[in-house]
């Protein structure tokens, strides 16, 4: 998984993702709880330093285990990732 969130945040870094606002149109009632995002992510080696809804979203603010500070937006059902950043 890690290696796929690395590549997901290069390609869309490149390419101008879409707003995280057109990817996650899930209703309040089917979300998951933020708190197993958190798990997840500190499974894959992310340090959280934040995770909150914003846009229809879960935005996370982590650093990764390379080391890399990281703005990353995760579909709230499914914890799919929709727009991954690597902050400079």
């Amino acid at each position: 998984m890690k290696t796929l969130l690395t590549a997901l945040a290069a390609s869309l870094t490149l390419a101008g993702a879409a707003s995280a606002k057109d990817k996650c149109n899930v209703p309040v009632a089917d979300w998951q709880p933020r708190a197993l995002l958190r798990i997840k992510l500190e499974g894959e080696g992310w340090r959280i330093r934040s995770i909150r809804p914003e846009d229809g979203c879960y935005e996370a603010n982590a650093v990764n285990d390379k080391g890399q500070t990281l703005d990353a937006f995760f579909d709230p059902k499914n914890f799919r990732p929709v727009e991954v950043t690597i902050e400079p």
